[in-house]
């Protein structure tokens, strides 16, 4: 198993080098300046659209932009901002929480521009069905030679929406706040109960389909958001006296990269810090990974251009609002300094220090709805990379590969299940952001027909 986990955390690492880099943050920036900012020129625009003022229950599709959105974000608001903040900070200090701004900012862009083709190049599966993705629009829009790049893409999916590194985690907050503090004995067989209650869950939802996945999750979305929101604002307040001190020192750390012990290249250290900031960013938004464009692809819309704006608000959420806040609560404790904890425990620490009883059940209250409505989403992403490869009419069989999938997250090392997806979401991303960035100039387009008819 050790040598599985230095495999793993050294593929990683090798497709998480310099070109990716290149390709996610020079991409998305490159994407923000052709557009000429156009996801903050529009924010008032994209909210009324997601308010549901421009629903048609008649448009091709099948969900609305609110449920689009609630599927997207319930994978991207998961573990990735509770433990993977966590790690981030543990590894690069305050500093790593700038990159994770810069990457949601930049990232922004990139949801515009591949949701809006998600919808502007939908296909339809071998069940007649419409469908939206990365494997559809780099399909329709660049036409069947490049269909190698788009299988490319669904079977580095197979694996990176697998739910192992949230089950992980989960399972680590399980046992770190419920059962070890109360006595009860954690080792393989309590944590495969653990994988065994969230395998029969998670069952109950995903073998229902795209309409119960959405309608479950449109409702624990808004709710989850809020209760972290609350609980995190609380742990401020009671630090508020060194508030402004780590807030100012996020943005001085960032170029310092003193804690960081990472492999030295783009400026030693620095750029150790900047790739850290940015792989925890894409594992937290995903923004230029794919997995969103699956979801906002199966939107009710004729228009690609309001999904574009719908998603873009989906780093917006996720990493400025969620992981900043999971970021400050780390800070303002102390605990990153006094703790050798990481991922979700050392989230449990700062909650346990300024909220003592009550703060640990809380956070495993945030979690537990964080991680389950993880669950019922990616499920939907692998289906649809199955379906694509070998039909709608066998898509149901990566259920089954997805639950046996929650077992061995529930048991295995949190090393070895996050280099795993962070290894082939890297993968994902390189089929994405190509295409999305041949294809640019064409949502460009669309966008300017767009406004002009709505003379926005």
């Amino acid at each position: 198993m050790a040598e599985l986990d230095g495999f793993i955390a050294e593929f990683a690492s090798f497709v998480w080098g310099l070109p990716l880099l290149i390709l996610l943050t020079g991409g998305g920036l490159y994407l923000l300046i052709l557009s000429k900012f156009l996801p903050f020129r529009y924010l008032r625009h994209s909210f009324e659209v997601l308010r549901g003022k421009y629903d048609n229950p008649d448009d091709p599709g099948e969900i609305n932009h609110f449920k689009a959105l609630s599927t997207a974000l319930s994978s991207t608001i998961g573990m990735g901002n509770i433990a993977g903040v966590a790690v981030a900070i543990a590894i690069g200090g305050p500093g790593a929480m700038f990159w994770l701004w810069v990457s949601a900012i930049i990232g922004m862009a990139t949801k515009f521009f591949t949701n809006t083709l998600a919808v502007m190049y939908r296909g339809r599966d071998t069940e007649g069905k419409l469908q939206g993705g990365p494997m559809y629009f780099i399909v329709e829009g660049l036409g069947k030679k490049w269909w190698v790049m788009a299988a490319f893409f669904s079977l580095a999916g197979l694996i990176g929406a697998l739910p192992v590194f949230n089950v992980n985690q989960l399972t680590q907050a399980i046992n770190y706040i419920l059962l070890t503090p109360n006595g009860i004995e954690v080792d393989f067989y309590s944590n495969l109960i653990i994988g065994l209650v969230l395998a029969a869950i998670t069952a109950v939802v995903i073998f229902g389909g795209l309409e119960r996945i959405s309608n479950t999750v449109s409702k624990l979305v808004p709710a989850m958001v809020a209760l972290y929101f609350i609980s995190v604002l609380l742990i401020l307040f009671v630090n508020f006296e060194v508030v402004p001190q780590y807030f100012a020192l996020i943005f001085t750390d960032a170029f310092a990269a003193e804690n960081y012990a990472g492999e030295p290249f783009l400026g030693g250290m620095l750029g150790g810090l900047i790739i850290l900031g940015i792989r925890r960013g894409a594992f937290s938004n995903e923004a230029g990974i794919g997995t969103a464009p699956m979801a906002h692809g199966a939107a009710k819309t004729t228009e690609p251009v309001r999904e574009g704006l719908v998603a873009m608000l989906g780093p917006a959420i996720d990493t400025l609002v969620v992981c900043s806040l999971t970021g400050m609560a780390i800070l303002v404790t102390g605990v990153w300094k006094t703790t050798d904890v990481n991922g979700v425990s050392l989230t449990a620490a700062a909650f346990d220090q300024s909220i003592p009883f009550y703060g640990n059940y809380l956070l495993l209250v945030c979690i537990a709805i964080f991680s389950v409505s993880s669950l019922f989403s990616y499920s939907y992403y692998g289906t649809k990379c199955l379906s694509f490869l070998i039909g709608a009419e066998r898509k149901h069989y990566y259920n089954y590969f997805y639950v046996l999938s929650i077992l061995i997250g529930a048991t295995t090392s949190l090393s070895l299940m996050i280099n795993l997806i962070d290894g082939f979401f890297a993968l994902m991303a390189i089929p994405t952001m190509v295409s999305t960035l041949i294809m640019a100039p064409r949502v460009l387009k669309e966008a300017q027909r767009y406004f002009k008819k709505l003379k926005i």
